[in-house]
């Protein structure tokens, strides 16, 4: 007999499964949900950042509650010049999202600490021994790599400073790309909580995923000495290495699961932005669309999961073409030319392309004009050639 029961089971505490969940909670009130996340808080360390016209006004109601901080708008900086938009801007912490979860699933709902062991479309095995029956299971807990999919890597260390003094700034610098051109194209990203406190974001799109950790401390450090901020304390740090997609067998990634029947979320799903890596619009999206579903049986949540992420993986062909030559035609110390055009474009096309909805004018607008990239270089991007792509996986990292 299974230790637990439940009408889903949602296996991952982290953004795309929390979203999952609430959505269940709100507008799927009939079932029974458990939420199974490895560690003992919800959504680890992390802070989720969007635009927010990336969320359809129908899918609002979700996302507020979670909302920590936002905006009216926000700047980018490079070195030939700087530009402010109007966008509304805002952020959800681990912090906030681990409470709100917290009081609308109630702790009959709610199994920390468990690690999973195996999992099949109906049935999930805890490492402990423990097991849970449910009508369906998702997987959306994180995975490692990407396997049989190629491209680079956007990764970062970004760390909550509380300053002597305020600030200074008004909204957030999604893009400080004045910095050093250092592994790849580089920039450094603030969102001022409070007038004394502002989370710093050192970032690279990297052909190499490792993070020197004390390395990136320090530039964090020296772009804060730049800005004239004197550094009372660090209050929280995050990291992260983020896969940015050039291309790949969606199939094979798929099939490469241990079990391909059971459904998937989030990154486990590839449901992210190829280009930018980028994933909230994409988990909203996702848990607003499960609540919809009449049959939640665990084989047809397995098809209807990956029917979406397929359909998700052909909508991103552009993105993909874009990181190619963003990876495969600038040399790393020039990917920053790339960035500062796109940020000339009109700030509809800005907010359509991030939102992952960019129509085919855009598309036209975005390859219009000279490239900021040798021709000859980008066409062999294009054409398979260029700059070598780092692979995202191997077999088994979806494990």
């Amino acid at each position: 007999m299974a230790n637990f029961s439940s009408d889903l089971a949602i296996l991952g505490g982290g953004l795309a499964g929390s979203l999952i969940a609430l959505a269940m909670n709100r507008y799927r009130p009939d079932l029974r949900i458990l939420l199974v996340e490895q560690e003992d808080r919800l959504g680890g360390d992390h802070v989720w950042s969007f635009f927010e016209t990336d969320v359809a006004p129908a899918h609002r109601d979700l996302v507020e509650p979670l909302i920590a901080r936002r905006w009216s708008g926000y700047e980018v900086h490079f070195p030939g010049h700087s530009r402010l938009l109007s966008t509304p801007y805002a952020s959800v912490t681990s912090e906030r999202l681990d409470a709100l979860v917290r009081a609308a699933l109630g702790a009959n709902a709610l199994l920390t600490g468990a690690q999973v062991a195996e999992a099949s479309p109906d049935r999930v095995a805890l490492a402990d021994g423990r097991t849970i029956a449910a009508g369906a299971v998702i997987d959306a807990r994180g995975i490692r790599g990407l396997p049989h999919m190629t491209g680079g890597w956007q990764k970062f260390l970004g760390r909550m400073l509380r300053l002597s003094v305020p600030h200074g700034l008004e909204r957030p610098v999604v893009m400080d790309a004045r910095v050093d051109q250092l592994d790849g194209y580089r920039f450094v990203y603030c969102l001022p909580f409070s007038p004394r406190e502002v989370f710093v974001e050192d970032t690279y799109y990297s052909d190499d995923p490792r993070l020197d950790l004390p390395v990136l401390r320090k530039r964090v450090g020296d772009y804060a000495d730049a800005m004239g901020w004197h550094i009372d304390s660090v209050t929280y740090e995050e990291t992260g290495v983020l896969p940015v997609i050039a291309g790949g067998d969606f199939e094979k990634f798929w099939n490469s699961a241990p079990d391909p029947g059971v459904a998937r979320a989030g990154t486990r799903a590839a449901l992210v932005n190829p280009m930018t890596s980028y994933s909230f619009p994409d988990a909203v999206r996702f848990a607003m669309h499960l609540t919809t579903l009449d049959n939640l049986s665990g084989v047809s949540l397995g098809r209807r999961s990956h029917s979406w992420a397929a359909n998700h993986w052909r909508g991103g062909r552009f993105y993909r073409m874009l990181t190619r030559m963003l990876f495969g035609a600038a040399r790393p110390e020039e990917r920053r030319a790339v960035l500062e055009r796109f940020y000339t474009l009109p700030e509809g096309l800005i907010e359509r392309f991030y939102a992952g909805r960019p129509g085919l004018a855009d598309m036209a607008r975005v390859l219009a004009g000279k490239p900021p990239v040798p021709v000859g270089a980008a066409m062999a991007s294009l054409a398979g050639r260029g700059y070598p792509l780092a692979p995202l996986g191997r077999a088994g990292d979806l494990r």
